[in-house]
C-alpha cells in the first residue's frame, strides 16, 4: 500500500514537473512584449498621424515599423480608469474603476495575470504616484512579479527608463512583459533642458518631445540588447488633452477628439506588417485582446474588446482564435463620470459610429466628423432621427457592456487626496447630495470655466500659495454652489491662512451639501479647535479618526481637544494611540508629557519630556517642563538644570 501511494505520488509529481515544463517550453517560443504609455499625449502631436511640429521624431521612426492605427480612442479621458481598460480589455462600466482608489477587481480579466500564468517574466515601471498599487492604483500590480510604481507624485521618463533597463539586462531567456509608463506631458509641464528653451511657449508640446527622446534611447538600449527586431512593442497614451478646446484647459470632462483621440502603433515581431496603416476605428480596449492574439494565447470571453489583427488580414494559423467578424463598422464608446464625481453635474457618454460622433449630455451633442473634425458645429437639433437613433446605439451599447455588480466605492486617504490635488484632480470622489436627477443635472457644457478655475486653484493651493486660491474659489462658488468640493477647499484654504472663522461655514457646508469626507470633517475640526470651539472639534476629531483609524493627526488632535475639555483619561488614550503610529511627532509627546503632568504622574513625563527634548535638541520648551516633573518628585537640583537649559536654549541668538 504504502509503495503504491508513492508511485501515485511520483506519478503527480512528474506531471506537475512535465507540465511546468510545458508551459517553459511553450513561453520560450513566445515573443517578449513591452506595453509603452505615455500619459495625456493628443493625437495630433504625432509625427507619424500628420504633425508638422517636429516633436517625435523617435516615435515616428518607431512607427515605420509598426502598423499605425490612426483613429485609435481611448475609453476615458482619465489616467486609472483608461490604464484599467488597457490591462483588462473591459470598458469602464465593466471594471468600474471610474475614479481613485477604487480597486481592479480580481475577476477581471488581466493582461499580466494572463501572461504570467504561461510563463512570463513580468515588470511595471510607472511614473507617477496615481498607478500605485499601494496607494489610488489598488489591484493594479496583479500579475507583475516586480510593480515599481512612483512614492512621492512623478518621476522623469528617465529615470523610468533607467529602472526599466536595469530590469532587462539580466534577462538572457524566456519571455517577459514589461509596462513602461511615462508621466512628463501631465500636467503641470515641468519639462527639463534642452526642451524648456527649445519649446519656451509651449511647455505641453516641450514635455512631449522630451518623452518622445527618452523612448529614443530607450529603443535604441533594446536594439544593442539584441531585443528590438524580437519583441512586441505596443505604445499608446492613455487620453490627450484639450488645451482650451472646447473651453476645457486639462482633461476628463469633455469627450471630444482632443482628449480622447490618441495615439496607438503596434510594432510585430521580426517586422511584420512593419508600415501597415489602419483606418478602422480601434479602441485601447483592443489592445490587451490584439497582444494576446500576436502571442497566440487564447483571449478570455470577458474581455469586451476585439483583436484588431482582422484588420491587418493576419492568416488564422498565426493566430489563438479565428474570428471573421468585420472591424471596419464598429463603434466606439467612451464615457466620463468625472465631471459628476466632482461637482455632482452630469456625467457624460460619447458613441462613435460611422461618420458621426453622439455625445449623450443634458443638451446633446451630434458632429458629422469627416466634415466637421474639430466638432464645432452641433447638429442634433438640426438632424433629431440621426440624434435619436445614437442615443438608442449607444444605450443598447452600455446596456449590453455594463457590470450589475455594486460598484466600489473609492477610499481616500488624506496624503493621496493630497498627492491627487497637487496633479489638479479634486479627488473629491462623491457627488453633491443636491446635484439631482439625471434630466436635472447640470450640462458640463455650462459650467466648464468653474472647473478650470477649480483646477487651478489646486494647482496653487499644492504650491502653498493660498491667497491666490482663494479668489478661483470665490468665482467658482458664485458661479456653481452646489459643490462640496469647492466648500472644502475655500475653507482648507482660509485653515492655511490662519482665517479660522471664515473657515468654519464653509466647511459645514460641505457636510450639510452630503459630504462625509474623512477630510472635511478633519479640517472642519481644525478650524473650530482654533476657535476654542471644543466640542465641535471633538465631534469633528472623532468622525476623522473613525474613518481613518490609523491616521496619528486624527488621534492627536483628537487628544489635544480632550486635554482642554479636561477630559485627561481620555486626551491619554488618543495621545498615546497617536504616538503608537507616529512615535517621534514632537506635539504629540509635548501634549501627552503634559497630560501626565496633569494627572500627578511626573515619572511618566519624565520620559516623555526627554524623548521630546532629543526630538528638538534646540527647543527650550521640553526642558522647562522636565523641570516641573522633577520639582513636583522633590528632585529640584534636576530641576534647576533643566531651568537652566531652558532659559540658556530660550536666548535670542540661540543657534
Amino acid at each position: 500500500m504504502r509503495l503504491r501511494l508513492r508511485g501515485i505520488f511520483c506519478c503527480a509529481v512528474l506531471c506537475l514537473l512535465a507540465r511546468a515544463e510545458s508551459v517553459r517550453a511553450a513561453a520560450a517560443a513566445q515573443p517578449s512584449i513591452i506595453l509603452i504609455t505615455v500619459d495625456t499625449v493628443r493625437a495630433d502631436r504625432m509625427g507619424f498621424l500628420g504633425s508638422p511640429r517636429g516633436l517625435t521624431p523617435d516615435l515616428d521612426a518607431l512607427a515605420q515599423d509598426s502598423v499605425v492605427f490612426n483613429r485609435a480612442y481611448s475609453q476615458v479621458p482619465l489616467t486609472n480608469p483608461s490604464h484599467a481598460t488597457i490591462l483588462t480589455g473591459t470598458y469602464p462600466q465593466f471594471h468600474r474603476v471610474n475614479d481613485f482608489a477604487i480597486p481592479l477587481a480580481s475577476d477581471l480579466p488581466d493582461l499580466p495575470e494572463i501572461l504570467h500564468a504561461h510563463g512570463y517574466n513580468t515588470a511595471a515601471f510607472v511614473g507617477s504616484s496615481i498607478l500605485d498599487p499601494k496607494g489610488t492604483a489598488p489591484g493594479f500590480d496583479r500579475g507583475f512579479d516586480i510593480y515599481d510604481a512612483k512614492t512621492g507624485e512623478r518621476r522623469s521618463g528617465s529615470a523610468v527608463i533607467e529602472l526599466a533597463l536595469t530590469w532587462l539586462k539580466p534577462r538572457s531567456s524566456g519571455p517577459f512583459f514589461l509596462w513602461v509608463h511615462l508621466y512628463d506631458p501631465h500636467a503641470p509641464y515641468d519639462p527639463p533642458e534642452p526642451f524648456r528653451s527649445r519649446y519656451p511657449a509651449e511647455p505641453y508640446d516641450a514635455t512631449i518631445a522630451y518623452a518622445d527622446s527618452v523612448l529614443g534611447s530607450f529603443l535604441t538600449q533594446l536594439r544593442t540588447m539584441g531585443l528590438y527586431d524580437r519583441t512586441l512593442i505596443a505604445f499608446m497614451s492613455d487620453h490627450g488633452e484639450a488645451l482650451g478646446q472646447h473651453g476645457e484647459r486639462e482633461h476628463g470632462y469633455f469627450l471630444y477628439d482632443e482628449t480622447i483621440h490618441v495615439p496607438l502603433l503596434v510594432k510585430l515581431p521580426e517586422g511584420h506588417f512593419s508600415g501597415t496603416r489602419v483606418e478602422a476605428d480601434a479602441g485601447l480596449v483592443d489592445v490587451a485582446p490584439t497582444i494576446l492574439q500576436i502571442v497566440g494565447l487564447l483571449v478570455p470571453a470577458a474581455m469586451q474588446g476585439q483583436s484588431l489583427l482582422p484588420l491587418l488580414k493576419l492568416p488564422s494559423s498565426k493566430a489563438a482564435t479565428d474570428t471573421n467578424e468585420s472591424l471596419s463598422d464598429r463603434q466606439i464608446y467612451s464615457e466620463t463620470d468625472y465631471p459628476y464625481l466632482t461637482f455632482g453635474w452630469n456625467p457624460l457618454r460619447a458613441l462613435r459610429s460611422n461618420q458621426y460622433l453622439f455625445i449623450d449630455a443634458p443638451r446633446k451633442e451630434l458632429y458629422d466628423q469627416p466634415v466637421d473634425g474639430v466638432a464645432e458645429r452641433n447638429k442634433a437639433a438640426s438632424s433629431p432621427a440621426i440624434t435619436d437613433t445614437m442615443k438608442a446605439l449607444l444605450d443598447t451599447f452600455r446596456s449590453g457592456t455594463v457590470n450589475s455588480s455594486p460598484v466600489p466605492k473609492s477610499v481616500l486617504d488624506a496624503q493621496q487626496a493630497k498627492k491627487l490635488n497637487a496633479l489638479g484632480y479634486v479627488a473629491f470622489g462623491e457627488a453633491s447630495a443636491n446635484s439631482g436627477k439625471d434630466q436635472t443635472r447640470t450640462d458640463p457644457k455650462d459650467k466648464i470655466e468653474v472647473a478650470n478655475e477649480v483646477t487651478e486653484a489646486l494647482r496653487d493651493m499644492s504650491r502653498g500659495r493660498y491667497d491666490d486660491a482663494l479668489p478661483l474659489l470665490r468665482y467658482a462658488l458664485a458661479q456653481e454652489a452646489g459643490s462640496p468640493a469647492v466648500y472644502q477647499m475655500f475653507g482648507e484654504s482660509c485653515i492655511h491662512l490662519h482665517y479660522y472663522n471664515d473657515a468654519v461655514a464653509p466647511l459645514r457646508k460641505a457636510l450639510q451639501l452630503g459630504s462625509d469626507r474623512l477630510m472635511v470633517h478633519y479640517q472642519l475640526g481644525l478650524a473650530l479647535f482654533e476657535t476654542e470651539d471644543w466640542k465641535g472639534a471633538e465631534t469633528e476629531f472623532s468622525a476623522a479618526a473613525a474613518k481613518s483609524p490609523r491616521w496619528p493627526d486624527a488621534h492627536y488632535w483628537l487628544g489635544s481637544t480632550y486635554s482642554r475639555m479636561k477630559r485627561y483619561p481620555e486626551a491619554e488614550k488618543e495621545l498615546t494611540a497617536s504616538l503608537g503610529f507616529q512615535p517621534n511627532n514632537f506635539a504629540a509627546n509635548m501634549e501627552l508629557g503634559q497630560v501626565f503632568l496633569i494627572e500627578h504622574n511626573p515619572e511618566k513625563a519624565i520620559v516623555i519630556f526627554q524623548k521630546a527634548a532629543k526630538l528638538e535638541p534646540r527647543l527650550g520648551d521640553p526642558h522647562h517642563f522636565l523641570a516641573r516633573a522633577y520639582s513636583a518628585l522633590g528632585q529640584e537640583e534636576k530641576a534647576r538644570r533643566e531651568n537652566a537649559e531652558a532659559v540658556d536654549l530660550s536666548q535670542p541668538g540661540k543657534p
